[in-house]
């Protein structure tokens, strides 16, 4: 027996969720299937390193949900989500005991920095005036549906108080130069690059100065926070509203074919046999390459979006350590600040070689190294005094050769992932001797063991599809789309392979929620829906 519902959302991932909340919040019938046992996607936490420590699966750390009006609309809050904050955002450690901080609190960081190099702290404070101006625009421009409207002109209104045009040079910069133009000291460089990275763009290339200087002012301004008690309770606040609004949610349910009958979506199966319709929509949290010719039929999609698919590039993949510690990290040198987020990599230009091998299909000798003390962040994450501490790097998705000793080979397997996994705990027992002797236990999440656990992150990719401009704004999944909208009629991409990509801030799933709606009006009234408001909670 068929099931009937306005929108059927396959992937519970936070974009998913967020569809379903907003079109719940319009007064849709909504049904959630998710392939796993637990709903959450990439924003889950558990207890499997140590029963004592709650380590994130995979992302911890939410700047860009703390920015997003999406994420912030829902009040998550009533719903049991509580935010918390590490004594200093990030902190990134040089071999030789030095320390670049940023804290939360921009007098404390430039005092940081004008400490290391006279200038630099009033640098500092003039590149956070500058996003005082133009930020928060900037930064829903960057969420919006392109072309970006009506914050797009909010931000063009403040340019000229930034330096206009010079200040659009700026962003266009690589971060590498920026770091060189501005400052004279390490630490605001090393930060600037180091939050670059975050993303598959080579430092020296453009759209890194952007992506650098957007994360980092995003911590300069608002954190780099956690939800109390693990990364899951963030997607589970998202569930918990779905269902206490009436929406439901099925785990263990995995959609396996998007039904298409005259050129429209008109239901969803999934692999025990059940048939769920869809009578205004169906909003996809799939990853592209899983979503065009997997889900969706070739014979049902235009020759145009099958030629552009098979160009479609994924993102590095990526290897996650997580460790339960007996104690804090035995740095060398302390910092200033506790930090909850760290960066490894001995220079801006060290950070850079690393990243440039990945694109090139080396496994680097030396990984740039993101990573998260948790328990610093959020007391409840281990028993006092103890640590629960995890990092991550890219490596290739096809890897031709090992930049290092030759021992890893690139296939991934449990010997792969071991030898790499003890090249990245090398580097932080270079920066903290003894590191290793606190280690209670270790878990490895090589490419294989992220896909099992998320089928969107394809090979350890975890931002739906490279970053780079050529895969971005209206050439995102491929050119010619760059919104919600699919060449499916009731179909909507609502992942990070949609515009504008990877990051937890619910924008793709709040486009495809978005589209859903006014498709469906015009469908009803049409074009005179367009004279009226689309939907009630839009900006």
């Amino acid at each position: 027996m068929t099931r009937s519902y306005d929108a059927v959302v396959v992937g519970a991932g936070p974009n998913g969720l967020v569809a379903a909340n907003h079109l719940i919040d319009q007064g849709w019938s909504v049904l959630v299937l998710e392939a796993q046992p637990d709903v959450g996607g990439a924003v889950r936490s558990d207890r499997e390193v140590h029963p004592d420590f709650v380590h994130d699966t995979f992302s911890a750390f939410y700047p860009l949900a703390a920015t997003s009006r999406t994420i912030r609309g829902f009040g998550l809050e009533e719903h049991g989500l509580r935010w918390l904050h590490a004594p200093a955002v990030l902190g990134h450690p040089l071999p030789d005991g030095r320390w670049a901080v940023l804290h939360r609190d921009r007098q404390v960081t430039a005092a940081l920095m004008e400490e290391q190099q006279p200038g630099d702290g009033d640098a500092w404070l003039e590149l956070c005036a500058e996003w005082d101006v133009i930020g928060e625009h900037l930064v829903q421009a960057l969420l919006t549906p392109f072309p970006p409207v009506r914050p797009g002109l909010s931000a063009l209104a403040k340019l000229r108080r930034v330096g206009g045009l010079e200040f659009v040079k700026t962003l266009l910069t690589p971060v590498a130069d920026i770091g060189r133009q501005r400052f004279e000291g390490f630490a605001p460089s090393i930060l600037l690059a180091g939050n670059a990275g975050h993303a598959d763009i080579p430092l020296n290339a453009a759209g890194s100065g952007l992506m650098g200087i957007v994360m980092t002012m995003l911590g300069q301004t608002v954190g780099f926070p956690v939800p109390e008690g693990g990364a899951g309770e963030l997607t589970q606040a998202l569930a918990r509203r779905v269902r206490a609004l009436g929406g439901e949610i099925q785990c263990d349910a995995e959609v396996t074919a998007v039904e298409v009958a005259d050129g429209r979506a008109v239901a969803v199966r999934t692999r025990d046999g059940q048939r769920f319709a869809a009578d205004k929509a169906v909003v996809a949290d799939v990853v592209a390459s899983n979503l065009y010719g997997g889900l969706v039929p070739l014979e049902a999609l235009p020759a145009r979006t099958v030629r552009g698919m098979r160009h479609f590039q994924l993102d590095p993949g990526t290897v996650k350590v997580d460790w339960a510690l007996s104690g804090p990290i035995p740095w060398a040198q302390s910092p200033a600040h506790a930090p909850g987020t760290f960066h490894v990599a001995d220079s801006v230009e060290q950070m850079s070689e690393a990243l440039n091998q990945v694109t090139s299909h080396t496994i680097p000798a030396a990984p740039f190294m993101l990573a998260g003390q948790m328990t610093t962040s959020d007391p409840t994450r281990s028993p006092a005094g103890t640590e629960s501490l995890w990092a991550y790097t890219h490596v290739p998705q096809q890897s031709v050769r090992d930049a290092g000793d030759g021992s890893v080979r690139g296939v991934w397997d449990r010997d792969d992932c071991e030898r790499f996994a003890d090249r990245m705990q090398a580097r932080i027992e270079r920066l903290a001797p003894g590191f290793g002797s606190r280690i209670l236990s270790r878990r490895i999440l090589g490419p294989r063991e992220l896909e099992a656990r998320d089928a969107n992150l394809v090979g350890g990719a975890i931002n739906g599809g490279t970053a780079q401009i050529q895969q971005e704004l209206f050439f995102r999944p491929i050119p010619g789309l760059g919104r919600a909208e699919t060449p499916v009629r009731g179909l909507y991409l609502g992942s990070a392979s949609a515009h504008p990509g990877g990051g937890v801030h619910g924008a793709p799933g709040m486009n495809a929620a978005r589209a859903a709606l006014l498709h469906d009006r015009l469908r009803r009234y049409g074009p005179r829906a367009l004279l009226t408001r689309v939907d009630r909670t839009a900006p």
